[in-house]
């Protein structure tokens, strides 16, 4: 087999694009390696320590000789009932911990995991344009098709949303698989209401789709707002399906644990796909998972207050510099329209920033073509430090003329 015909066996990874974000964080390692202190609002890592307790549980049940093999794919059968009494509690929904909820290693390996095993060659998926990338590629590294539809820059996100996702179902050829949201959204944070979940649902069963809800920052909302789970909607088990995580509200990003729960048939095959790939995540976080769910939700609150207090100084910042932005009621992010009079496009000025502001920022094009002409902060450093970044950013702004 020569050169060529080796790189096309690899046909899967030839449809995946180069990372745009790579080309930020080559370049924010660089300066890094000269000394430069680069403030790291890109990626939305979270900085925040899961509590005491959860922490003190894990190296508990780590200590047992007994609990260092292979675990449950599914999730260890108390972990499963875990979840369905935190929904209980939390939205007011009833799910069978056997059949209709599963434990996967992180929302992206469930959800990649889940497009692989709803969707073939031929099959189609509709996503929102921006988008997690994952929400974008996992149907294509399934061997499937994606088509997007606009949320950002838009000026009813909600409604038009729908609207285009009407149309787009009535005009494919073959219908699509399935319809994939996030809400509260990344990396625009749009947030919606039941109401809208109740209109996707009903237009989902008339039109014969699936629907997956990836619902990673359910916990992390601000200003009295609530998400929503889409479950909440009567009869969205039918055709839906949701995806929690403990990555962001309990601050377990490290830990990959969530979950997917609802359909019972989705489960079911995406369970049985799983039986053949993992053997689940080690048992002590497991355990420490169920005493995170089963215990006070005060710590998912007083962590949604923290990123609450960050935002405020991010946004109130930039704002008293001359960038406009909207304060968001939910997520981790502050998604920002880069001001015209800069000249920049989204790349170019994540560049810009992270050389002469010494911020690192995600650009919004990372997120899809509809996502340019923004950039992302992630709300992961502390008001000391978001407040350093305000400050570069006025330098670079003046750098390029403006009077801040």
């Amino acid at each position: 087999m020569n050169e060529k015909e080796m790189e096309w066996a690899f046909p899967r990874i030839k449809r995946l694009p180069p990372y745009v974000f790579a080309v930020v964080n080559e370049l924010k390692h660089k300066l890094r390696r000269q000394g430069e202190d680069i403030i790291d609002l890109g990626m939305g890592n979270p900085n925040i320590p899961p509590a005491d307790h959860i922490i003190e549980k894990l190296c508990e049940v780590a200590r047992r000789p007994n609990v260092h093999g292979y675990s449950a794919s599914k999730g260890i059968p108390r972990l499963r009932k875990a979840i369905c009494d935190f929904y209980r509690r939390h939205f007011d929904v009833d799910l069978d911990p056997e059949r209709e909820a599963i434990m996967t290693i992180g929302a992206k390996e469930g959800y990649s995991h889940l497009m692989l095993a709803m969707v073939t060659p031929g099959d189609s998926v509709v996503v929102p344009n921006p988008t997690y990338p994952i929400h974008y590629y996992a149907p294509i590294i399934a061997g499937g098709e994606v088509r997007t539809i606009p949320i950002a820059g838009v000026d009813d996100p909600q409604e038009t949303f729908l609207k285009n996702l009407h149309d787009t179902l009535k005009s494919s050829m073959p219908p699509p698989k399935a319809v994939v949201v996030s809400f509260p959204h990344n990396p625009t944070t749009v947030c919606v209401d039941i109401d809208f979940f109740r209109e996707l649902i009903a237009l989902a069963k008339r039109e014969g789709v699936w629907v997956v809800h990836d619902f990673a920052y359910a916990d992390i909302a601000f200003d009295g707002y609530k998400p929503p789970s889409i479950l909440q909607v009567e009869g969205a088990k039918e055709v839906a399906v949701e995806l929690y995580s403990m990555s962001k509200g309990f601050s377990m990003a490290g830990w990959r644990i969530a979950f997917a729960v609802g359909n019972e048939r989705i489960i079911k095959n995406l369970a049985h796909l799983k039986s053949y790939l993992d053997y689940g995540v080690f048992t002590p976080i497991q355990v420490a998972a169920i005493v995170a769910l089963d215990g006070p939700y005060e710590v998912v609150e007083r962590n949604a207050r923290v990123y609450e207090s960050r935002r405020n100084v991010l946004v109130e910042g930039l704002r008293k510099i001359g960038w406009h932005v909207e304060k968001p009621k939910a997520t981790m992010f502050v998604w920002a329209k880069i001001p015209e009079w800069i000249g920049m496009n989204s790349l170019d000025f994540s560049m810009f920033l992270l050389k002469e502001a010494k911020v690192a920022v995600a650009p919004g094009v990372g997120f899809g073509e509809h996502g340019e002409g923004f950039v992302r902060f992630a709300l992961v450093e502390n008001e000391l430090r978001i407040r350093q970044a305000v400050r570069g950013i006025r330098r670079a702004f003046r750098k390029l003329g403006a009077k801040v």
